[in-house]
C-alpha cells in the first residue's frame, strides 16, 4: 500500500475506528434511556395476545407473525416451511380462524388473539385432534403436523360432525411430503366422534 502502510496495519486501524464509533453510539443510546436502542434500530414495541397471555415484544416492521413467534417469543411449534404461503406449515389461529403466519405481518395482528400449537391444549390435556393424531400415527417427520392440527381443530370448531370431504377441504393447502394424509383424515373423524361422546 502507499506510504509504507501494510494491509494488516490498515485493517487494524480501520477496525479500531469502527469499534470506537460503535462504542460512542451505544453510549449515546444509553444516555437517551431505555427503548432508545430499539428505536435506533428501527424496531417498534408491540403487544400481542398469544395463547391467553399478553406479550410485549420489539419487532422490525417487516417481521411476520411466524418470525416473531419462533424468534423473540420462542414458540417454535409453528414451523416456517416455504415462507411464501404455499405449504401451510405455519398455520395458527387469529381470533380462532386459521391463518398463514408467514403471510401475516406481526404489526397487523393488533388486538386479535393468537393461538399456536402450544396453546391448543388446555388444562394439562391434549386437544382431541392432537390425541387422535398420535393414536392414528398421523405424524411422521412432523414438520407439517402443527399447521395441520390447527386447521383440523378449527374445522371441528366450525363443524363438529365433518365428512371425510370436509376434512380433505380443511387440509387442502397443507403439503405433507411423508404421505400421512389418510391417517390425518382418520384421526380427525375419530376426534369428531370422541367429541360427540
Amino acid at each position: 500500500m502507499a506510504d509504507g502502510v501494510t494491509r494488516r496495519e490498515f485493517l487494524k486501524g480501520t477496525g479500531a475506528v469502527i469499534t470506537g464509533v460503535a462504542m460512542l453510539d451505544q453510549s449515546a443510546a444509553a444516555e437517551r434511556g431505555p427503548g432508545a436502542a430499539a428505536a435506533d434500530s428501527g424496531q417498534v414495541e408491540i403487544l400481542l395476545h398469544v395463547n391467553g397471555a399478553r406479550r410485549s415484544v420489539s419487532v422490525e416492521p417487516q417481521m411476520t407473525l411466524a418470525e416473531v413467534l419462533r424468534g423473540p417469543l420462542d414458540l417454535t411449534g409453528t414451523k416456517i416451511g416455504c415462507d411464501r404461503g404455499a405449504c401451510s406449515a405455519c398455520t395458527v389461529w387469529l381470533d380462532r380462524e386459521p391463518v398463514l403466519s408467514c403471510m401475516t405481518l406481526a404489526l397487523d395482528v393488533g388486538e386479535r388473539e393468537v393461538v399456536t400449537i402450544e396453546g391448543l391444549a388446555g388444562g394439562g390435556r391434549l386437544h382431541p385432534v392432537q390425541s387422535a393424531f398420535i393414536a392414528h400415527d398421523a405424524v411422521q417427520c412432523g414438520f407439517c403436523t402443527p399447521g395441520m392440527v390447527m386447521s383440523c381443530a378449527a374445522l371441528l370448531e366450525r363443524n363438529p360432525d365433518p365428512s371425510r370431504e370436509d376434512v380433505k377441504a380443511a387440509i387442502a393447502g397443507h403439503l405433507c411430503r411423508c404421505g400421512t394424509t389418510p391417517h390425518v383424515l382418520d384421526a380427525v373423524l375419530e376426534a369428531a366422534k370422541a367429541a360427540k361422546g
